[in-house]
């Protein structure tokens, strides 16, 4: 081979093993402006981070969650509602916590439901005798009535208790502990029940009617409400008679008591209606501390 050709082939194999070593072999690369390659934001001072945890404020009356005498409100709740699940005056509610505007309250509040300087833990509640056997009939079936009652019973409370005048005395019920489960109770209409009560289903009595028949107080008290805000109750009113007892009487066409104002028993409070309701009818309530209780238990003997 010349000299010429021999020189040309050393140079291309160095060429080619200089090219190979270079794609194997990088040399590493120098960063010239590290701050414009890598701009990192800065840190949120610390007392900008605390005062975002600040501004998280517990709901009102949250370090008493759980205690015995309080509430804690859950979503849909409404005060009514609380007042007379814990068998209170919605407005007792409000005063006991404060309330400036009883119709804005949030998930998670913590209200008291006794009156303060009560001790939860002593309310307890006492057995109720067994219901009298009632009898109940479809709503559109007639009760059996002799021709010389038919006409004084569409008007007159069972038992014969005659309805007191509208304009009640000013003086406010009797509400001690001592008397609270005294009370002398009368039928709240004379129409006949339509529902029984069933602790799941129906938390009262039912009773069929017409529109415009008289609904009754069946005891002593005081209005604590008459109004249409509790869901499923229609035009509503609910008496308070002492510490332990409220009734409730639903769905009527007019409402012929003021909140706060004082009833008799066998007061005409309200006329029987439909509102919220598929049929006219009088829906009865009776709550004891509270809980739901079968009026039967308590109303005398038909």
């Amino acid at each position: 081979m010349p000299s010429s050709l021999r020189f040309l082939s050393v140079v291309l194999t160095s060429l080619l093993l200089t090219a190979c070593g270079t794609s194997l072999h990088r040399a590493p690369v120098e960063d010239r402006n590290p701050q414009a390659a890598r701009v990192t934001p800065p840190a949120a001072p610390a007392s900008a981070a605390s005062a975002a945890a600040a501004e998280v404020k517990p709901p009102p009356g949250a370090e008493n969650a759980g205690k015995p005498g309080y509430y804690t409100v859950k979503p849909g709740d409404a005060l009514i509602r609380i007042a007379l699940d814990n068998g209170q005056s919605w407005r007792d509610v409000a005063k006991w916590n404060n309330l400036e505007n009883p119709n804005r309250i949030e998930v998670g509040q913590v209200l008291r439901v006794v009156p303060p300087g009560l001790d939860p833990s002593a309310v307890t509640a006492k057995p109720i005798a067994t219901a009298p056997k009632i009898e109940t009939r479809p709503l559109d079936a007639k009760a059996p009535v002799n021709s010389a009652s038919a006409a004084s019973a569409a008007s007159t409370p069972a038992a014969a208790v005659k309805e007191a005048p509208k304009e009640a005395p000013k003086e406010s019920p009797k509400e001690s502990a001592a008397d609270d489960d005294t009370l002398s109770w009368a039928w709240p209409t004379s129409q006949p029940v339509s529902a029984g009560f069933d602790e799941q289903r129906n938390k009262g009595l039912d009773f069929a009617g017409k529109p415009g028949d008289p609904v009754y107080a069946v005891a002593d008290g005081r209005v604590v409400y008459a109004g249409s805000g509790l869901r499923g109750y229609g035009n509503l009113v609910i008496i308070k008679h002492n510490n332990t007892y409220l009734t409730a009487y639903a769905h009527n066409r007019a409402m012929l008591v003021e909140q706060d104002q004082v009833v008799r028993k066998g007061q005409r409070i309200a006329e029987m209606g439909s509102t919220e309701s598929d049929n006219v009818k009088l829906h009865f309530e009776v709550r004891r501390l509270g809980k739901p209780v079968d009026p039967a238990k308590l109303l005398p003997p038909r």
